[in-house]
C-alpha cells in the first residue's frame, strides 16, 4: 500500500504556491489509479515524488510501511518502476534484447538467470520476433512496449505510467492500453497512471484528480464522470463516448461503446 499524508513539495522555498499542497491518499496493492489533472496540476510532481525523485518538504510518504527516507532511498526503489512519456529518451541498449537486460545487469542478475527472464517479458509485451532489432527501427508503440518489458522484468511491486500514451498514434497507443489492461487483470501490481487523458482513465479502478496542487478529487472513473463541477476545474475532457451519449435523446450516458451500442438498438 501507498499512502501519502499531508505531503507538500514546493520548487522554491519562497514559492507561494506550492506544487502539492497538503495532499493525502492511500492507493491499496493491486488496484490501477488513474492520476488525472491539467498541465501544471501537480501530477507530475507527484509521480517524481512516487520513485523517490523528490522528497515532500511536509508531511510523510510510504509504501508498505517503509517511510520515505534516505535511508531507505534503495529499497524504495526496487518496489517502484516508470515508464516515461518520451519512448526515445528511455532506450539505453543497443537492441531490444539489450534494453531488457539493462536493468537486470545492473541488479547483478546472472547471465543464466537473465535470458528467461528477457524471453519471458518479451513475450508478455509481443515483443518477442524484434529481440535483435536496434531502437531507429521500432514505432513509437513498440519502444514504449519494450520499455514496459525492461521494467516488468525487475519485477517491482508498482509500475507508473507517466504519461505513456501522449505521444503514441491510435495503433501504438492501444497496444500499450491492451498491456496495462492485462496487468491490471492479473492484479500482480499496483498500477498507477499518470494522464490528463478521461479515455486512458476509465480502465482504472480509482482516480485521483488533481488541480492547481492540490487533491480535488478521489473515487471510481464513473463518479468522477458525472461530477461536471470536477471535470470543469481539472480541466479534463470526458470521453468520447461518453461525450456522444450525453447528447442523444433516450439515452444513459456511457463510456462503454458496446452499452451504448445496445442501448441505440433497443
Amino acid at each position: 500500500m501507498i499512502k501519502a499524508e499531508n505531503i507538500t513539495f514546493r520548487y522554491r522555498e519562497n514559492d507561494i504556491n506550492p506544487a502539492l499542497k497538503n495532499v493525502s491518499f492511500t492507493i491499496e496493492k493491486g488496484q490501477y489509479v488513474a492520476i488525472l489533472g491539467h498541465n501544471g496540476s501537480g501530477k507530475s510532481t507527484l509521480s517524481k515524488l512516487l520513485v523517490a525523485l523528490l522528497k515532500p518538504q511536509e508531511g510523510s510518504l510510504s509504501i508498505d510501511g517503509i517511510v520515505y527516507s534516505k535511508e531507505n532511498l534503495s529499497q524504495i526503489r526496487r518496489k517502484i518502476g516508470i515508464i516515461f512519456q518520451n519512448p526515445d529518451n528511455q532506450f539505453v541498449g543497443s537492441s531490444v534484447e539489450d534494453d531488457i537486460a539493462f536493468g537486470l545487469e545492473n541488479r547483478c542478475i546472472p547471465h543464466d538467470d537473465m535470458k528467461p527472464l528477457i524471453l519471458q517479458y518479451a513475450q508478455k509485451v509481443d515483443m518477442m520476433d524484434y529481440l535483435e532489432r536496434e531502437p531507429e527501427s521500432l514505432s513509437g508503440g513498440q519502444k514504449q512496449r519494450v520499455a514496459i518489458a525492461s521494467v516488468l522484468a525487475l519485477n517491482p511491486d508498482v509500475v507508473i505510467f507517466d504519461e505513456v500514451t501522449s505521444m503514441l498514434d491510435p495503433k501504438g497507443k492501444s497496444s500499450v492500453l491492451q498491456i496495462i489492461k492485462e496487468i491490471q487483470e492479473s492484479k500482480e501490481k499496483t498500477l498507477i497512471s499518470i494522464t490528463h487523458d478521461m479515455d486512458e482513465a476509465i480502465l482504472a479502478d480509482k482516480c485521483l484528480v488533481f488541480a492547481g496542487g492540490e487533491l480535488i478529487a478521489s473515487g471510481s472513473p464513473k463518479d468522477i464522470l458525472k461530477n461536471k463541477e470536477i471535470i470543469d476545474i481539472a480541466k479534463i475532457e470526458s470521453p468520447f463516448i461518453y461525450r456522444i451519449s450525453e447528447r442523444i435523446n433516450g439515452i444513459n450516458p456511457t463510456y462503454n461503446e458496446k452499452e451504448l451500442i445496445k442501448q441505440l438498438c433497443k
